[in-house]
């Protein structure tokens, strides 16, 4: 294969890897909790696994994502009536706290070595990236957002965990589904490798 060849195939892999995020958040971004129809909202999840297959089109695929993100949330409140709760001052705050989401899907990447160890550290960028972000999302939104009447350190603690689990498992769950995906095109990759018998 040429140079060329091998240039084009790897830009259009990585545009269907782009198609498909940004498909799944399109479908799923309607509300955290999701409904008997629509899964709940793998935004959180679309970042960090971007970040690990996008990560040297990051320039583009990381600020359409995040422009997608905030379309889908307009022509929600918009057209699809939506309560506008959430959109105060610490709206805004989802662009660092997504960009943290890419930056652990990319660290993953750099040392991705296809090894058990790759797991351990699937575990400790993800959960600390969730961490970050929710205290960024949920914390701006509570102290900054103007929707609580009396912010308190107890107040905050309780509505962190109330939602910090959530927000954990439904992201763990879309990125282990990733990762199953993942595996099984290894060991497809790898019989096709293997060559036939005669």
């Amino acid at each position: 294969m040429s140079s060329h060849s091998r240039v084009h195939s790897h830009f259009s892999h990585r545009f269907i890897v782009f198609a498909l995020l940004a498909l799944i958040m399109a479908a799923t971004r309607s509300g955290h909790s999701g409904t008997p129809w629509v899964p709940p909202d793998a935004s959180w999840a679309v970042f960090f696994v971007g970040g690990f297959y996008l990560t040297r089109e990051w320039r583009w695929a990381l600020a359409a994502l995040l422009i997608e993100a905030v379309a889908i949330d307009y022509a929600a409140i918009r057209y699809a009536g939506v309560s506008n709760y959430c959109m105060t001052v610490a709206y805004w705050f989802i662009v660092p706290a997504y960009s943290l989401l890419w930056v652990g899907g990319a660290w993953l990447r750099r040392g991705y070595l296809r090894a058990p160890i790759d797991l351990a550290r699937l575990l400790l960028s993800l959960a600390l990236c969730v961490t970050l972000c929710f205290l960024l999302t949920q914390g701006s939104f509570y102290w900054l957002g103007g929707r609580v009447g009396q912010a308190s350190l107890a107040g905050w603690w309780s509505n962190f965990t109330r939602w910090y689990g959530h927000f954990l498992t439904v992201s763990g769950a879309y990125v282990a589904l990733a990762a199953l995906i993942e595996l099984a095109v290894q060991a497809i990759d790898s019989d096709a490798s293997v060559p036939g018998e005669t």
